[in-house]
């Protein structure tokens, strides 16, 4: 098998796992996430931690990557997932109003994000930005959408980037 599937996923107090059929459905304080399995994978309980398994060698990569979905969902309703964001450069701001987000990135109009269901959006300061959601897909995809409007630029640094982040600087042409 493949090493990501022979390992079990052992589940944390408060989270429950539902299959029913090939519809897999994952309950914990933080949320609710379901998932459809593929159908030449299986899911198995053995002394409360779950395996998946492949129907023939064939399917190994396959149970290897639902081993890593579900146990990102099970992470996801316990712990939760989160990025954090850094505004670069004079001027760039972020305000949080309801559940808009409100940037302004050096255009000559400010940016509005509205945040998807399951998604909050937080700004701690108007530098900082910070998403978080129990789906981690879906975080990481807001995060990219917000980035995406002003990404870091090479030669001085101005942008929207991740906290652990690091932009390569590039020197300026010379005369």
């Amino acid at each position: 098998m493949s090493r990501v599937a022979k390992n079990p996923i052992s589940l944390p107090a408060g989270v429950d796992i539902n299959l029913s059929g090939s519809e897999l459905k994952v309950k914990g304080p933080k949320g609710n996430l379901a998932l459809n399995l593929h159908p030449n994978v299986s899911l198995d309980e053995t002394d409360g931690q779950y395996l998946v398994k492949p129907d023939s060698e064939k399917y190994l990569a396959m149970a290897g990557t639902f081993r890593a979905l579900i146990n990102n969902m099970v992470i996801g309703v316990s712990e939760g997932f989160k990025k954090e964001l850094k505004l670069v450069g004079v001027g760039y701001r972020a305000q949080l109003q309801g559940n808009k987000l409100n940037l302004a990135l050096g255009f000559s109009h400010p940016i509005e994000y509205g945040a998807p269901e399951g998604v909050t959006i937080e700004t701690p300061s108007q530098t900082e930005i910070i998403v978080s959601g129990c789906d981690k897909q879906q975080v990481g995809q807001v995060a990219a959408e917000i980035r995406s409007y002003r990404p870091p630029e090479p030669y001085k640094g101005k942008g929207v980037r991740y906290a652990d982040e690091r932009v390569v600087r590039k020197e300026a042409k010379k005369a």
